[in-house]
């Protein structure tokens, strides 16, 4: 497969998860960063991942991947277990507890991407370790924009690599609890400005229930979220963000910012309300720009 002028190419984490939250639990649910990722960008334009599987990996998860598109030629099916996680949230989602990590064959994982997919329009470096982001880059020969998205694990065991990583990359997200760990600052504010002054031209630094803050040039814009009636499941929002923002920016080019924020937004609320990628799966593009519109309005306002 050759990919076209406008593609992403993603790689990350394709994960069995299992959540307990105060509006139910749910067993060996498809997750990960490049499941969640893939699903959200694929709404607007061709994605194919990068990741490994385990020989145990659910038909209903290849299934899925063709439904949307999604090419997986990158991925890699090794005999063993897939990667699961298992999760709790307190009732008021304020906290998360990990119950169990069993990496199974993700523990091996060394991301191998064939020749056709080395010249992507965008590339995501989903929250995996800083040396398989480098890994990653480094087999990227052409790609217009990478974007970068961490987690507070790589912080804290891995800073030197990660910072390593964020001065290859065009554009860094990351949440508002990362960016003062991973800077040492007191606010999101002075944290973005360092982030950018380390490589990146644009840093999103995601907010949870208050929004994002979008920091580019000498411009600061706050993005807040969409008002869901019920919060139900937010594993694999801050990726479904990612894949909106990329998916927005794919279709409209770098100078539209702010709409892509608001498009990883919306996205991002069909994540988390409902378990896994099932919200994602519901939404339809109609409603996605109708909830940009709101979330436009709030900015007006």
């Amino acid at each position: 497969m050759n990919f076209s002028e406008k593609n992403i190419l993603a790689v990350g984490s394709i994960a069995l998860d299992s959540l307990e939250t105060i509006n139910g639990n749910r067993d060996d649910v498809l997750g990960g960063s490049a499941t969640y990722f893939g699903v959200a960008a694929s709404l607007f334009a061709p994605v194919s991942i990068v990741g490994v599987v385990g020989n145990d990996f659910p038909q209903s998860g290849w299934d899925l991947f063709s439904k949307f598109h999604i090419d997986t030629s990158n991925v890699d099916i090794q005999s063993g277990t897939t990667f699961r996680w298992g999760g709790t949230y307190s009732d008021d989602y304020s906290t998360r507890s990990t119950r169990f990590t069993e990496l199974g064959v993700f523990e091996s994982f060394s991301p191998k991407i064939d020749d056709n997919y080395h010249s992507p329009y965008f590339v995501f470096l989903g929250n995996i370790q800083p040396e398989l982001q480098l890994q990653v880059a480094s087999q990227i020969k052409n790609a217009k924009y990478v974007v970068c998205d961490t987690m507070n694990l790589w912080i804290d065991i891995s800073k030197d690599s990660l910072w390593d990583v964020i001065k290859a990359v065009d554009m860094f997200l990351l949440n508002d609890e990362e960016a003062l760990q991973l800077t040492g600052l007191a606010s999101i504010e002075t944290a973005a400005d360092e982030l950018l002054a380390h490589g990146p031209s644009v840093v999103i630094i995601k907010q949870g229930g208050n929004g994002a803050l979008l920091a580019y040039k000498t411009k600061k814009v706050h993005v807040p979220v969409f008002p869901i009636d019920k919060l139900v499941d937010p594993t694999g929002a801050g990726d479904s963000f990612a894949g909106g923002f990329i998916g927005h920016l794919v279709n409209h080019g770098e100078s539209d910012l702010l709409e892509a924020v608001i498009t990883g937004s919306a996205v991002a609320s069909f994540t988390v309300s409902d378990f896994g990628v099932k919200g994602l799966v519901d939404a339809s593009i109609s409603e996605i720009e109708h909830r940009k519109t709101v979330i436009r309005n709030f900015i007006k306002n």
